[in-house]
Formats: structure tokens, sequence, C-alpha cells
């Protein structure tokens, strides 16, 4: 877990400030920077921002492509796609992300 920190310090952007985008359904760069105004200064955090997007839950090192895809492929609940995944099983700070997941299947 990342814990909160600063991503962008340009606009004072911290780590939770970007989850919560997440499960709002902020899935790109572009959304994060619309949501949130981070990478919008300077840019030197769109990297460490895409590193964030890509990754569902750091606790079982899940990824969004594999959350996504289980959900595509029938894990219609958080359970299940803990089930599949390991996301939202151990700390569970993710099952919002999760949830969000399946709620938009993206």
């Amino acid at each position: 877990m990342a814990g909160n920190r600063v991503i962008c310090h340009c606009k004072n952007v911290d780590y939770i400030t970007i989850r919560k985008a997440m499960i709002q359904g902020a899935r790109t760069l572009d959304e994060i920077k619309a949501m949130t105004g981070a990478a919008t200064g300077c840019g030197k955090c769109a990297e460490e921002i895409e590193k964030i997007l890509a990754s569902v839950c750091g606790c079982k090192n899940v990824s969004l492509e594999e959350v996504v895809f289980a959900v595509k492929n029938g894990a219609d609940t958080v359970d299940k796609v803990g089930e599949i995944t390991g996301a939202g099983t151990d700390c569970e700070r993710c099952k919002a992300l999760v949830q969000n997941v399946i709620d938009l299947k993206r």
C-alpha cells in the first residue's frame, strides 16, 4: 500500500485523491487530470499516475487489467473478483474500486 503521499507536487494532489478519482470511474491520465488537476502543471508525475492507474490491489499486486478481465468473464461481485484475482481479500481497501470496475465493466 502506497500510503497517502503527495504524487503531484505542482497541484498538491495526493495518492488517496487519485484513488478516489479511480473509484469515481477515472481510468486514464486525462480523466485523472480532469478530476484532480494532477499532472496539469509540469507533468513530471504523469508516469507515477499511470502506475497507480494500472494497479487495483497493492497487497496482492493485482492489476486493473486482471480485474477487468475477471469481470468481463463473469465475476459480478467483489467476492467473486477476489476469489479469481485475490483483490480485496487482504486489507480490503481496494473493494470500492473493484466494485466500480464491476459497475462500469472497465
